[in-house]
């Protein structure tokens, strides 16, 4: 099977997540006690959040972790994020390995779930820049987006709760889902920041659930032992 790598740190607790979905998604594919090699390489997330050279700064740090990890012997290499999507295809020519989106994995998982229109959370970012939302309406899909106000909270609640596993927003969240499925008639949600299925799960509320960060490992087992 091919080695894994994944850039992990942004946040710390997401990359956690990702490690538990590997372990899960193994031992369901494989059996308890095979996992496809893995390689992690945490940045530190206070130079990548605050850098003073914005995204610039933040795509050197990305590509300085894929050719690391690529000197490692990553055959195979995500990154354990939505929001650092946005410079998705710098990082993938800067390493001669094949990187695994997101963004793609989502999306075949929508299409395969067949859902048409659905609520997009995640950071501020994510939810504003138009590279998650114009690759999924490209796809076919009818995308939602909080108001402002709303979109200013949930990022709020990613960056000073979620990130420290602090859940107390967990009913604000639920209620946000089920308001717009019932007034915006959404039928699915997309957890489009790997904090959120910390405290959003397919149980808590009526429509679809898309743990991107579940998915994108799965995707990236998938591929890994093909």
């Amino acid at each position: 099977m091919k080695r894994i790598g994944i850039i992990g740190g942004t946040t710390p607790e997401s990359t956690c997540y990702y490690y538990r979905n590997y372990i899960m998604i193994s031992r369901e594919k494989f059996g308890p006690m095979t996992f496809p090699e893995l390689i992690i390489y945490s940045i530190n997330f206070e130079e990548f959040k605050n850098n003073p050279r914005g995204w610039e700064g933040r795509t050197e740090i990305l590509i300085s972790a894929a050719k690391a990890l690529e000197r490692a012997g990553a055959e195979i290499i995500a990154m354990s994020a939505n929001t650092p999507h946005i410079v998705f295809p710098q990082v993938q020519k800067a390493v001669s390995v094949p990187m695994v989106s997101i963004i793609d994995a989502l999306i075949e998982e929508i299409k395969r779930r067949g859902v048409e229109k659905v609520l997009l959370l995640g950071t501020k970012t994510t939810m504003t820049a138009d590279f998650y939302r114009n690759a999924l309406r490209e796809a076919g899909f009818e995308v939602v987006v909080p108001n402002e106000d709303e979109m200013n909270e949930v990022d709020r609640i990613i960056f000073s709760e979620l990130a420290f596993e602090n859940l107390k927003s967990k009913p604000y969240l639920i209620e946000l889902v089920e308001r717009y499925a019932r007034e915006e008639g959404i039928e699915g949600v997309i957890l489009g920041c790997t904090e959120l299925p910390l405290a959003i799960k397919p149980e808590d509320v009526s429509v679809e659930v898309f743990d991107t960060a579940a998915i994108h490992m799965r995707k990236l087992i998938e591929l890994a032992s093909e």
